[in-house]
C-alpha cells in the first residue's frame, strides 16, 4: 500500500511532540488569546505594536503602546519592572519587525513573546483596531 506524503515521514513520538509544542507556545501567543485577555482579563502582559509611529497612528490593535523596535533600550524598558511579559507585533508575517523586537527585548533579559499573525492576523481574526496616537481600548473598540 503506497504510503502518503504526510505519513512518509513519521509523527514524533507524543513526548517528543509536547515537549516541541510546549517550547513555542513559551515564545509565541496568538491573536485570540491576546484578544481574550485585553476584552475581560487579566491583562498580565505589556502589548508593543513594534512598528513606526505613522503606521500606528493609521492603525493598530486597542491596548497597544507603540515602541519601534529601533528605539528599545535598556534605559527605556527600565520603565517596567524586570518581570514584565512583553507581547510584540508588528504588521504580520511578511515583517520581521516583531522578531527583531523579541531578539532585542531578549537581550535586554526582558520576558517576551511574539503575537502570531501581527496586524494582518488580527483582522484575520475580525477584531476592531483604534486609531491614532493613543493606545485606546479593546473594551471601547468593542462598544462601539
Amino acid at each position: 500500500m503506497p504510503t502518503s506524503t504526510v505519513a512518509a515521514i513519521p509523527a514524533a513520538a507524543p513526548s517528543r511532540a509536547a515537549e516541541h509544542f510546549a517550547g513555542r507556545l513559551s515564545f509565541e501567543t496568538d491573536c485570540a488569546d491576546v484578544h481574550q485577555s485585553l476584552s475581560g482579563g487579566p491583562v498580565d502582559f505589556v502589548l508593543l505594536d513594534v512598528r513606526g509611529p505613522n503606521a500606528y497612528a493609521r492603525s493598530h490593535v486597542p491596548g497597544a503602546l507603540n515602541l519601534p523596535h529601533r528605539e528599545m533600550t535598556a534605559e527605556c524598558m527600565a520603565t517596567w519592572p524586570e518581570s514584565t511579559l512583553f507581547v510584540v507585533y508588528c504588521a504580520g508575517p511578511h515583517c520581521n519587525g516583531a522578531d527583531r523586537a523579541a531578539l532585542r527585548l531578549s537581550q535586554l533579559g526582558r520576558p517576551v513573546k511574539l503575537m502570531l499573525g501581527g496586524m494582518t492576523g488580527w483582522a484575520d481574526e475580525g477584531f476592531p483596531f483604534a486609531q491614532g496616537s493613543e493606545p485606546g481600548s479593546l473594551k471601547l473598540s468593542s462598544a462601539a
